[in-house]
């Protein structure tokens, strides 16, 4: 069983020092701040949440939808914190510290995605796997290592963002605490591995082959349980950081959905008001002038409910979650479970399959995808030069110049050698990419526009 000491571990990530407890500004705090303060988080406020591309200014992008998660990740973590704190050793540690993790890690959840969200990842996927390119390059890689590729999943690109990408010139990269990157982990396992974990822990996976030995260290450091080779169960404040990611998305894609003309406000207050846990909700909605003061006022209700009620299934499951053995997402035992489910079918028929966005959501699939056929053959070439093996073409030359230092790195001898750094490499690139420089640059690429 799993111990609140270790999973609440102050020990930053490749730092040879011991977490220390400050009362002016926690470790956790520290934490949050290094995040939002990084150019990987600035860089969600051009990226897709729901609506790619979208000049409506109320509509949320990543940034707001990550900074939205994080506040409600900090309520969830506050109220579990009070509960843990009283039953379980935590030693100078308190409930609003336990806040401070789930808010850093929720803050983080989204800081690996592509552009254009969800279908930059099935693009680099198709690519890896139906590519002719992308097939040969792989031919070269150890089969956990074409299984980073094949199964890309920004997830783990988020875990190397946090613990490489960022703050690169030192080990462990931004150096958070092995808490929060735990709590940050809702699949903490490799994208191959002999067993992973049970139910939705083991859907994804959290770490690429590069990355191994920074996860084992964060896994060791939290006391996480080990399940087999590059695989163990979930921290259980990762329970509380998916749940906020539920509850922000599926409220609010459909509040942005209302105010964009996709439902209506009645349609919404249908489904809102009955799940509200208050008395007065229905008479006081009644008094507000507009239908987005009420959609406002309603969002805010539902949130607040649902709360209130994952914190009592966290603590009605908390020994199952210490043992690494509870399989659904805490949001599934709630006993409104069935109306979320509906929701979330309603807004995948009205919002996420809504015309427009299906539209630039293709457009961006071939986009990501015309991208990697241009840039990793151009990668290959100038290695290949650099290794005194053929010469580059001009074109694979032009190319490269516009490439930032550190995705060309022709004078690293590790990442001459290796196709699996040269892969990585190129997909830290366009994985940092904002929806609109993507756009920009595949449009240049092709010649579409100079």
């Amino acid at each position: 069983m799993m111990n609140w000491i270790d999973l609440l571990s102050m020990h930053r990530l490749g730092s040879s020092e011991p977490g220390r407890f400050s009362v002016e500004r926690s470790q956790f705090q520290r934490d949050f701040d290094r995040v939002i303060f990084s150019g990987a988080f600035r860089r969600l406020q051009d990226k897709t949440q729901v609506f790619p591309l979208q000049k409506a200014e109320y509509v949320r992008t990543r940034l707001t939808h990550s900074i939205e998660t994080s506040s409600i990740g900090r309520s969830l973590g506050t109220a579990a914190g009070k509960i843990i704190c009283r039953d379980c050793d935590t030693g100078s540690l308190r409930a609003d510290d336990v806040g401070a993790v789930v808010a850093a890690a929720a803050v983080s959840h989204d800081i690996g995605n592509p552009p254009l969200g969800h279908a930059g990842e099935e693009a680099i996927r198709y690519w890896f796997t139906h590519s002719q390119i992308g097939q040969d390059i792989c031919s070269q890689l150890t089969a956990e290592e074409a299984q980073d590729f094949s199964a890309y999943e920004g997830n783990a690109q988020g875990f190397r963002t946090l613990t490489h990408l960022e703050m690169r010139e030192q080990y462990g990269g931004m150096r958070l605490t092995c808490a929060t990157l735990g709590a940050f982990a809702k699949y903490p396992c490799a994208a191959l591995v002999p067993k992973r974990p049970s139910g939705v822990a083991g859907k994804k996976f959290n770490f690429f082959c590069a990355e191994k030995k920074l996860f084992a260290e964060m896994a060791e450091h939290c006391g996480l349980i080990q399940i087999g080779p590059d695989a163990w169960q979930r921290h259980p404040l990762a329970y509380l950081v998916e749940a906020a990611d539920d509850i922000a998305y599926l409220i609010v894609d459909f509040e942005d959905g209302q105010r964009l003309g996709l439902v209506s406000y009645e349609e919404l207050e249908s489904r809102f008001l009955p799940l509200i846990d208050s008395e007065n909700a229905k008479s006081y909605v009644q008094k507000l002038d507009t239908s987005t003061q009420k959609a406002e006022f309603l969002r805010a209700q539902l949130i607040g409910t649902l709360v209130r009620q994952v914190t009592e299934l966290f603590a009605a499951h908390h020994e199952e979650l210490l043992q690494g053995t509870l399989e659904k997402p805490l949001t599934s035992y709630l006993d409104c479970a069935p109306a979320l489910d509906a929701l979330r079918e309603r807004s995948t028929k009205v919002i996420y399959n809504n015309r427009q966005v299906v539209e630039i959501v293709a457009a961006g699939f071939e986009m990501v995808s015309g991208m990697l056929d241009i840039l990793m053959p151009c990668v290959e070439e100038l290695a290949a030069e650099a290794r005194g093996v053929g010469r580059a073409s001009y074109r694979s030359r032009r190319v490269g110049a516009m490439f930032p230092a550190e995705t060309l790195q022709l004078k690293n001898e590790a990442w001459l050698a290796s196709a699996y750094l040269r892969l990585l490499s190129v997909l830290d690139y366009v994985s940092g990419m904002t929806d609109g420089y993507a756009v920009s640059l595949y449009q240049k690429l092709k010649g579409i526009s100079l």
